[in-house]
């Protein structure tokens, strides 16, 4: 495994400086942030629409930096058609792109109608979700889905805007969907914060995890005792860095050398406890996992 981080969290900050820090922190790779230029979600640290790719591929390895993924998180079955389609163009974008680069992954969302059930969801997976997997197996690219359920304010409640969040989903998409190139970047702190082992999973879906992401979770018992687990997360929950939480990283690690994962373990920061200190944050994620990942 290559230990590497999500750019995400490297708001105003170019792809040029964000690859340097990569490289001066003595991280091996990134997954890029791809979010259309001014969108809300995420920043922009690759355009695909004006991106010399030739420079962007000499920058990374004059530095020593690899491009896991081209990362794109928006709800890619959102019920307002006109956002779908702008995700679903954006995510095609991305796919041509990551082909050109040689990357030959992009990491995003199923999506989701909140308001509607899983069963009623699959109803529109299967308008979306087919036809992008035949184009990214046209391009010789693989989806990675991310599983957070991205439950956090009331006009995402009850389903929120993932429904990839759980085992039971993921077996009913690739069930609809068998593709080799239909899989997952898995996460465990979306496992973990849903009461779910989080590390059972790895050994059914051994041959489905393309990517993963390296975020922690503390949970806080008084309030879910309180709340209870049907809460939005963020009430008894709080993203952390990786040893700043609950998962028990050694038996993560140990489980995806199990299985013979040897794909990137990028680290996610989402910790408030580090907002504005993204160097510290990322200094200290390498330290800790350099324990498990050599």
């Amino acid at each position: 495994m290559k230990l590497g981080f999500l750019t995400s969290l490297m708001r105003g900050y170019t792809f040029e400086e964000t690859i340097e820090i990569a490289s001066q922190l003595g991280y091996e790779c990134v997954e890029l942030a791809c979010w259309p230029e001014g969108a809300k979600g995420g920043p922009c640290h690759l355009n695909p629409d004006t991106a010399d790719l030739g420079y962007v591929k000499d920058f990374c390895a004059s530095h020593g930096v690899e491009l896991t993924s081209l990362g794109f998180y928006p709800n890619n079955l959102d019920p307002d058609i006109a956002a779908r389609e702008a995700n679903l163009q954006h995510l095609k974008k991305l796919i041509v792109t990551s082909a050109k680069l040689g990357i030959g992954l992009v990491t995003t969302f199923i999506g989701r109608d909140p308001k509607k059930t899983v069963k009623e969801n699959f109803e529109t997976f299967d308008k979306v979700w087919p036809d992008m997997i035949r184009f990214a197996e046209d391009n010789g690219v693989k989806i990675g889905i991310e599983n957070c359920p991205m439950l956090f304010q009331e006009d995402q409640w009850p389903g929120g805007l993932n429904m990839a969040s759980t085992p039971a989903v993921w077996r009913e998409m690739f069930s609809r969907i068998p593709s080799p190139n239909f899989g997952l970047n898995l996460d465990p702190s979306h496992l973990a914060m849903q009461m779910i082992d989080y590390v059972e999973p790895i050994y059914e879906f051994k041959d489905r995890i393309f990517h993963t992401h390296f975020k922690d979770v503390r949970l806080n018992r008084k309030k879910l005792n309180s709340l209870g687990c049907r809460a939005f997360p963020h009430d008894y929950m709080d993203a952390k860095i990786p040893g700043l939480g609950t998962i028990d990283w050694s038996a993560f690690v140990s489980a995806l050398k199990d299985v013979g994962y040897a794909g990137p373990a990028v680290v996610e920061v989402e910790d408030n406890a580090f907002w504005h200190n993204e160097r510290e944050a990322l200094e200290l994620s390498r330290r800790y996992l350099r324990q498990f990942i050599i």
